[in-house]
């Protein structure tokens, strides 16, 4: 399967206009990774961005005192990475390959040079991955609950 072909099967893409699609395979190539592997920590320079095709990649920051604990699963149709968008660039959370998956990886400095020439194509793959901001901030507040629990109230 093409690069092309596999943006134009990824559920994160579906409805881009097909002259889009293209341009994005420019900085886009096929890897997958074994399970195990450590794509990316928290602080880390933000280079790249995926999209997962197949397998499973947890996603995790570390708590002091509890080592890296995980916050969310991403598996086949979602999208790893939101962190190259935004100065300064770093991993909001770390990366590790649970099981072995496919994916189409973007070079992210590329995708913002196309993405700040052509205004319709920014502003529609920001409002995307904007939605994939919001996942990971909710999955990581739910995660947080379910660690630290709510407080309780003191008896008078």
């Amino acid at each position: 399967m093409t690069p092309l072909e596999m943006l134009r099967e990824h559920p994160f893409l579906a409805g881009l206009p097909q002259e889009w699609l293209p341009r994005l395979t420019g900085y886009a190539r096929p890897v997958v990774w074994h399970p195990g592997h450590r794509l990316f920590r928290a602080g880390q320079p933000a280079e790249r961005f995926w999209l997962v095709r197949g397998g499973e990649v947890a996603l995790d920051f570390p708590v002091p005192g509890r080592g890296d604990v995980g916050i969310e699963s991403i598996g086949p149709g979602g999208v790893l990475g939101w962190s190259w968008l935004f100065p300064p660039y770093r991993w909001q959370f770390g990366a590790v390959a649970v099981r072995r998956t496919p994916t189409v990886e973007f070079t992210a400095e590329g995708v913002r040079r196309l993405m700040a020439s052509d205004d319709r194509l920014g502003r529609e793959l920001t409002t995307r991955f904007m939605a994939v901001v919001v996942d990971r901030l909710q999955a990581s507040r739910v995660r947080l609950l379910d660690l630290y629990g709510y407080p309780t109230s003191s008896a008078s």
